[in-house]
């Protein structure tokens, strides 16, 4: 019997801090406090840390 195919299916959330480019795979920022294993959540003009309240304000130019 033939597998079905979703066609609806929607890529999962945890592919949205990887970025491929070229032949090699890229994090988004991580918290340089908390480790690798916590991402950024990424703002218009900062990035913040929901565990430990870390905040990054980015440079505008």
């Amino acid at each position: 019997m033939a597998k079905t195919q979703f066609k609806n299916k929607k890529p999962s959330k945890k592919w949205e801090k990887y970025t491929v480019s070229g032949d090699t795979l890229q994090r988004k920022p991580s918290c340089p406090k908390c480790g690798p294993s916590y991402f950024f959540a990424e703002h218009k003009d900062r990035n913040y840390c929901g565990k430990c309240h870390y905040v990054e304000i980015k440079q505008t130019q």
